[in-house]
């Protein structure tokens, strides 16, 4: 297991995660959220191949519609 910080609290996860599969162990749909990933918006695309390493910091918003 790995450690990581997201949204300023510390969480386990297995090891070689895409960002996707850390979503979805999250419980969070990969298409109603946005990614600060060690300081630097990660953009969608690149989701799939960035892999989760231990100590990453993590800012996940959800996206909420309205007016």
């Amino acid at each position: 297991m790995i450690t990581l910080q997201v949204n300023g609290e510390d969480r386990t996860c297995a090891p070689d995660l895409t960002m996707i599969e850390l979503l979805e162990f999250l419980g969070l749909n990969p298409r109603l959220v946005a990614v600060e990933h060690n300081g630097e918006i990660l953009h969608r695309q690149l989701w799939g191949k960035t892999t989760i390493q231990n100590s990453d910091r993590l800012e996940i918003v959800t996206i909420v519609g309205g007016g």
